[in-house]
């Protein structure tokens, strides 16, 4: 006799969420070199440099939005330090550019859209951590922590975002919100990119 599977429950926001940027965020993901065989070392700087020019305004505007959840720790979730720290032990050391369109952050649903993005990923972060290992020679102690930023813990941060995602009571309209922020997130994102010529 077989066993049953488990029901996983799915928060209505996270179904909400899948399905309104899964188009845009397959696109992107095609689109990201990391398993690119013209991927090497120079183009791997390139790819790091645009990112920091991303999450460095993305995560200082979430901080100065006054709108992030007061029960929302966000201190160990930033990442531009990391990516600070990954342009240095590969050595790069001039100017790098900053976004200047970012997605508009004035709710605390906003604020929710935008972390979806940023945690998903780095939960995607530990497929590309192997190959760029493998590939590029590169790991957490020589320009490549940003792809392993949470470590081991990994896992358990994104389930502790979702469950926190899941547990807020949010309106239809709230729901709404977040993900047109996802959305919104994604194709700043994307466009960032482009503009950096780091995309396939």
């Amino acid at each position: 006799m077989q066993a049953k599977a488990r029901e996983v429950y799915v928060p209505p926001v996270l179904q909400d969420l899948r399905s309104g940027t899964a188009e845009l965020h397959i696109a992107l993901e095609k689109r990201l070199p990391f398993f690119s065989d013209s991927l090497d070392l120079r183009a791997f700087e390139r790819l790091i440099r645009a990112y920091y020019g991303f999450y460095l305004p993305l995560e200082q505007a979430l901080q100065d939005s006054q709108a992030l959840p007061g029960d929302f720790d966000l201190t160990p979730r930033l990442k531009a330090a990391t990516l600070r720290g990954d342009l240095q032990a590969l050595g790069v050391s001039t100017a790098i550019p900053m976004c200047p369109q970012l997605p508009l952050i004035d709710s605390a649903a906003a604020c929710l859209g935008v972390l979806y993005v940023l945690e998903g990923a780095t939960l995607g972060g530990q497929i590309l951590r192997r190959e760029i290992a493998a590939r590029l020679g590169l790991d957490a102690g020589n320009g490549a922590a940003f792809l392993d930023v949470y470590g081991a813990a990994t896992g358990r941060r994104w389930r502790d975002f979702i469950e926190y995602l899941g547990s807020r009571p949010l309106t239809a309209a709230e729901r709404a919100a977040v993900v047109a922020a996802a959305y919104s997130t994604f194709s700043c994102f994307e466009r960032w990119l482009e503009s950096q010529e780091v995309l396939l």
